[in-house]
C-alpha cells in the first residue's frame, strides 16, 4: 500500500496483490464486475480501472456503474505522505448518499482499512435492499 497527498487529494494505492484482496474484501466483483481496485481517492472515492483499461472514480457508496466518473493520475505521480493518515480512512458515520452531512463533525470518525470494507460493504447493502424494492 502506498499513500499520500497528491495535490489536493489524499490518494491510497494498492499493489497488485492488495488489490486483489481489498477487491475481495469489498465485495468489488458484486458491484462493479469486471472492474479492478486500484485504490482510494480522498477516502470518499475508490478508483478502478474497466475492462478497457480506462480509470475511473467512484464514490465508495453507493457504488454503483452509474456513478463513475473518469479519472486520470496526475503525472508525475508523487504522494507526499502524511503520518497523521497512515493507515487510517475518513467514513461519515451516517454516509452522504443516506443524508448524512460531511460538515458536520459529529459524523466524521477515522476507521481502519478493514473496517472500512465492512461498513462500504454493509451501507451498500442497504443501498441495494432500498434501490430494489419495487417502486423505489
Amino acid at each position: 500500500m502506498n499513500e499520500g497527498w497528491c495535490d489536493e487529494d489524499y490518494l491510497v494505492l494498492f499493489s497488485e496483490e492488495e488489490s486483489h484482496a481489498k477487491a475481495q474484501q469489498y465485495k468489488l466483483p458484486t458491484y462493479l464486475p469486471g472492474y479492478q481496485l486500484v485504490g482510494l481517492k480522498g477516502w470518499d472515492d475508490f478508483i478502478v480501472v474497466a475492462p478497457t483499461g480506462k480509470y475511473f472514480s467512484v464514490p465508495t457508496v453507493p457504488l454503483t456503474e452509474q456513478d463513475l466518473q473518469s479519472f486520470s493520475f496526475p503525472s508525475p505521480l508523487k504522494l507526499t505522505v502524511d503520518e497523521r493518515f497512515v493507515g487510517k480512512v475518513k467514513w461519515y458515520t451516517k454516509p452522504i448518499a443516506f443524508g448524512g452531512d460531511p460538515a458536520v463533525s459529529e459524523n466524521l470518525t477515522w476507521v481502519s482499512h478493514e473496517q472500512h470494507a465492512q461498513l462500504v460493504v454493509w451501507w451498500n447493502e442497504q443501498y441495494r435492499a432500498i434501490t430494489s424494492r419495487p417502486g423505489a
